[in-house]
């Protein structure tokens, strides 16, 4: 019957089960109305992290010889077609290298590109053996350029204290090494300072 002590003890169970979080005086505040909402309290779901995918390390990178370049491999007609979209990327880059152009926005814009391809010239070194060489570059890393050279020799040059030019059109820029101790990747996104500077 209705008003019974056990339908009220029945109805505060159920509601007290089906609502946990809710205290009693809320409880028994619902119950003097009408009505009666059932409140839904869904799960909450555990959000998986994303495994990354881990690259090679430097030892495996190493031991895989990524890097490396095959003996036969070394030959500098190869790489001269390589040369030759390395200058269309720069004068693209660079927008035709016309003769009026700001030397300093050149500079600048060549300081962030990207020169495997590039020829260069070892001009200014503290160690004598490295002036004079030019070829090709195939290789840019944080500290050394692999450059080839005509002689098809394989020349690991460092850019500490060693000042590089590369000729394009007319147009001669010159890269101190020192200043230059980035990864390519790094280069596109770091500010350089146009000062000028005559320290190797």
């Amino acid at each position: 019957p209705q008003g019974s002590e056990k339908a009220k003890t029945f109805v505060h169970t159920f509601l007290k089960r089906s609502m946990p979080k809710m205290k009693d005086e809320a409880i028994q505040d619902m119950l003097t109305r009408k009505a009666v909402v059932l409140e839904h309290y869904p799960k909450k779901r555990i959000k998986q992290k994303r495994k990354k995918t881990k690259g090679f390390t430097a030892k495996q990178r190493r031991e895989l010889r990524l890097f490396e370049i095959e003996p036969e491999q070394q030959r500098y007609a190869i790489f001269l077609p390589l040369h030759e979209l390395w200058k269309q990327y720069i004068r693209d880059l660079c927008h035709g290298l016309k003769p009026d152009a700001q030397p300093h926005m050149i500079q600048g814009k060549l300081l962030k590109a990207d020169l495997h391809g590039a020829i260069v010239t070892v001009t200014k070194s503290k160690c004598p053996s490295y002036v004079g060489i030019t070829g090709i570059i195939l290789q840019e890393f944080k500290h050394v350029f692999k450059i080839i050279t005509k002689e098809d020799k394989l020349k690991v040059v460092p850019k500490l204290n060693n000042v590089f030019s590369l000729e394009l059109d007319g147009f001669i820029s010159y890269i101190y090494g020192s200043k230059f101790l980035l990864r390519a990747s790094e280069r596109s996104a770091k500010k350089f300072k146009l000062k000028g500077t005559i320290d190797l």
